[in-house]
């Protein structure tokens, strides 16, 4: 029997928190609930990118003088993938606290969180 890695685990993880928050995204009425599902869904998809950018046995991309080498590249692990997830935090930050504050302003104009009550712009 195979032993299960933490890719594995770390995969699993993301994924469950990824569907979490698309279920929330798509089932719930109240606006805030909305956007912290939002925010699940992109912690789960940052868990993800993390996870399949890992390598087993492998070092951090940080290099200095000493650890030039001409076999270097085979002993780290490629940095796209964390970058990438650290621009996608801040990005989703932004995103969250921009519909946050339009959750705010629906709030002030119809007293009410809930999604059914906005039928202004329904077709």
């Amino acid at each position: 029997m195979e032993k299960i890695g933490i890719e594995q685990i770390s995969l699993a993880f993301g994924f469950i928190i990824l569907m979490l928050g698309l279920w929330g995204i798509l089932s719930r009425k109240n606006i805030i609930k909305i956007v912290l599902s939002f925010t699940l869904f992109d912690t789960g998809l940052n868990i993800i990118i993390v996870a399949i950018g890992y390598l087993k046995n492998k070092t951090a991309p940080i290099l200095d003088s000493a650890e030039l080498q001409t076999d270097t590249a085979s002993k780290i692990v490629d940095p796209l993938p964390q970058a990438l997830v650290l621009t996608s935090i801040v990005i989703g930050l932004g995103v969250t606290s921009l519909l946050l504050v339009y959750a705010l302003k629906l709030y002030k104009e119809k007293k009410s969180l809930f999604i059914n009550d906005y039928k202004d712009l329904k077709w």
